[in-house]
């Protein structure tokens, strides 16, 4: 793994990890966190994977996030099949794959350099249940391997709820969940979501709004419950769901 000079590390924040999830990193989750860090910094000197680079913000932004975002799941003990949709450099996907162990990820963006990376760092960071793949989302919502397979699919950041919706549910099984992690939220997109959710088989079971520790930003996470098999028109060709939303 690689090391950051000690002005660099990122903070631990245990009691904030404590007293906003009911959780908390063992000492090795929290090595694995900071040497996520480091790898993300090192390569991003070459390759501009993120914006989010100060040790706080990159804390709060994507690894408290990426955690927060699956709510009482994270201290669930049941152990899931999980698919993080355009995870670009591995967010969500690698923080839970560090904090959940017994979970199995697959983490998906279109971009081979980004998904590159990540195959990189897996192995250094200890991860044996990442598996990252370069494809479109509507390709992979086709494929017979994937459609219909995972217990939790995960979106972050990608495109409007309703789009979102047509990546994301065609992915999950009957039974299963859908998140899509979102800054605001309005009614209008409530409205605009229900409608692509029946399309697709599935129905907003919650909203969960809440606070970021540091910066006191609002979020929200969408959930999203599936209900029956989505019918194979969806998801439709690439391009289409954002050309014409549902």
């Amino acid at each position: 793994m690689t090391s950051l000079p000690e002005a660099h590390c990122l903070p631990t924040h245990i009691e904030l990890w404590q007293e906003t999830m009911n959780w908390q990193p063992t000492d090795r989750q929290q090595l694995q966190l900071q040497s996520l860090y480091s790898e993300v910094i090192t390569a991003n000197q070459q390759l501009n994977l993120t914006r989010i680079t100060q040790p706080e913000e990159f804390w709060e932004k994507h690894l408290w996030d990426s955690l927060r975002g699956v709510g009482d799941l994270i201290n669930d003990p049941a152990a899931l099949q999980v698919i993080d949709i355009g995870t670009g450099v591995g967010f969500p996907g690698l923080p839970l794959a560090i904090a959940r162990p017994d979970w199995q990820l697959t983490l998906v963006d279109s971009t081979a350099k980004k998904v590159g990376f990540i195959e990189s760092i897996a192995p250094e960071l200890g991860l044996t249940n990442v598996r990252p793949i370069v494809s479109r989302i509507e390709e992979l919502g086709q494929n017979r391997s994937h459609r219909h397979q995972s217990d939790l699919a995960l979106i972050r950041a990608v495109a409007a709820t309703n789009i979102c919706a047509e990546y994301a549910l065609p992915l999950v099984k009957v039974g299963g969940t859908a998140i899509l992690y979102r800054g605001n939220w309005t009614e209008e997109e409530a409205t605009s979501l229900e409608l692509a959710a029946a399309k697709l088989g599935g129905e907003i079971s919650k909203i969960d709004r809440f606070t970021t520790p540091i910066s006191q930003s609002i979020r929200h996470c969408i959930w999203l419950h599936k209900i029956t098999d989505t019918h194979p028109y969806y998801p439709r060709a690439i391009g289409m769901p954002t050309q014409k939303p549902l």
